[in-house]
């Protein structure tokens, strides 16, 4: 498949930025969902509850919906003794939102959500390079069965492992995009640099429709990522889906700081940096998204901003940027005595 024949890019052609939707376990838990629960059985068993969840983001303006599909893997299923349904599962999840996309008043992307299965690839774990490809053939293709028009590899780690699961769409023949989380002092756990990201998987079939960052510390961390991201790749089409502000635990709960303008502010800072397709992680909701919806909708693009200016707009960054160092350049540098 031609990725200039894509949903996905056609949409990107037509509108110039896309939003994504905001967080999907967050908003489970907010209906009942219990910690340790595994919310792809919800598609089967609560499923006008994940009807709900998407339909609540395509009322506030998302362009693109992630599918309740993260955890679809095999080897993330096996821990609910459902490792034999990813099939169904997958396909059930695809079905329910390509539905609340199909009634929408505008195009909306239905994107099948591929999360990490969990294990390490060898050699640091016994996870083979072949059977990350195959678990994840298998979940792309219920996915593919269901009606998402792109696989959405996110929150990812290891390089190894993006690029078992942008082969693995590309084998189920599906376009592709993949997301690192860049939690680890500005890098991901396993060590990659997101200036290093647009390359990971570029070989593989078309290459991917976007790459990008998801999740991570905060939303001030993820946009120093994509600052790093674009300067290494200004062509590129670029994803930015940062959690809501700061993660703080109230007794056993964890609440999120970002405030709805604060994430509206968040949205036109990704756009000034570069940003193609911007949404929300955890934490943020569909009263977050309709504040980014309006922010997008009126922001005209302006100058690339500095850490400085992103650390003064949307507060401190919780981590190490991915350059600091004796090496780093003088921006990085200073946004640490700022």
């Amino acid at each position: 498949m031609s990725v200039a024949a894509n949903a996905l890019s056609d949409l990107l052609a037509q509108k110039g930025v896309l939003l994504a939707d905001g967080a999907t376990g967050t908003s489970l838990f907010a209906m009942g969902l219990e910690a340790g629960e595994a919310p792809e059985l919800w598609n089967e068993t609560k499923p006008e509850n994940i009807t709900k969840l998407h339909q609540d983001f395509v009322d506030a303006g998302a362009d693109i919906i992630l599918t309740n599909s993260f955890g679809g893997t095999r080897h993330r299923l096996k821990l609910h003794q459902a490792e034999d349904r990813v099939h169904a599962l997958n396909k059930r999840a695809a079905e329910i939102a390509r539905a609340v996309a199909d009634k929408a008043p505008r195009k909306v992307i239905t994107a099948g959500s591929v999360g990490p299965t969990g294990e390490l690839l060898v050699p640091l774990g016994a996870l083979s390079y072949e059977d990350a490809v195959s678990a994840f053939v298998e979940q792309i293709e219920g996915l593919k069965a269901g009606g998402a028009e792109v696989a959405w590899i996110e929150t990812m780690s290891s390089p190894d492992e993006i690029r078992a699961a942008a082969e693995a769409a590309t084998k189920v023949g599906i376009p592709f995009v993949y997301t690192g989380s860049f939690d680890t002092a500005g890098k991901t756990m396993m060590g990659l640099h997101p200036k290093d990201l647009h390359t990971v998987a570029a070989g593989i079939g078309e290459g991917p429709v976007a790459v990008g960052a998801n999740c991570g510390v905060g939303a001030s961390d993820i946009l120093s990522s994509l600052l790093d991201m674009t300067a290494a790749n200004p062509e590129g089409t670029v994803v930015v889906k940062g959690n809501c502000g700061i993660p703080e635990f109230r007794g056993s709960e964890i609440h999120y700081s970002g405030t709805p303008p604060l994430m509206a502010e968040y949205a036109r800072l990704a756009v000034d940096a570069g940003a193609r397709i911007i949404g929300g992680c955890c934490g943020t909701s569909c009263n977050h998204l309709a504040a980014m919806r309006l922010a997008l909708d009126n922001h005209t693009k302006g100058e690339r901003p500095t850490i400085e200016a992103i650390i003064e707009k949307i507060g401190p960054l919780r981590n190490k940027t991915a350059n600091e160092g004796a090496a780093a350049p003088a921006r990085e540098r200073r946004s640490r005595r700022a």
